[in-house]
């Protein structure tokens, strides 16, 4: 198994835009903290979250190809299987596979709701993540015409791993905010 540092050398391999670098970096914090309530791995949880979309320059435009190839690049390093088949499980629908597992349901709801995070910190007149509140988020979420790419029936998945929507928000914000000069927010 490969360590952080060696998951973001590989990242960075492999994803040439800064933005997609800062959502696996938000995606990382938001799955150890995950990781970290529930009482799991948080390094195995956060590798997870890091390099979920490590092919996504490479298959964009492709959903029944992405986490293919990330899957062929990881087995060659010797990547632990729970953390290739959580990474396919973001992507789940497109591979007409089922979420079963925790980690499954983890990373695919800390993947949609970095998005809704980064879209809320953006309308704030500082654009700060230490100024959005958990109640701007929940309010966000209900506005369907808001940051219409965020997928929030995958935000919700949250409620199969015993949180609620404001818990989750509350936990994602909390570990996007502990790496806002990474995230440049």
């Amino acid at each position: 198994m490969i360590d952080r540092e060696q998951a973001l050398d590989l990242l960075r391999e492999h994803c040439g835009k800064e933005v997609l670098i800062k959502h696996s970096l938000a995606t990382e914090a938001v799955m150890r903290a995950l990781a970290g309530r529930l009482g799991y791995d948080p390094e195995r949880w956060g590798i997870a979250g890091l390099l979920h979309d490590l092919d996504y320059d490479e298959t964009v435009g492709d959903p029944a190809r992405h986490t293919l190839r990330t899957e062929e690049i990881l087995r060659q390093r010797g990547m632990a299987e729970e953390i290739i088949d959580a990474i396919k499980a973001h992507n789940a629908e497109a591979l007409s596979m089922k979420r079963e597992k925790p980690v499954h349901f983890a990373i695919t709801c800390a993947d949609s709701i970095t998005g809704l995070i980064v879209a809320t910190t953006l309308v704030y007149p500082d654009k700060r993540i230490a100024s959005v509140r958990p109640t701007s988020i929940l309010k966000r979420m209900k506005e369907k015409g808001f940051a219409r790419g965020v997928r929030r029936d995958a935000i919700r998945e949250c409620e199969k791993l015993g949180l609620g929507l404001e818990e989750f928000a509350e936990l994602s914000l909390k570990a996007m905010q502990g790496i806002h000069d990474q995230l440049s927010l």
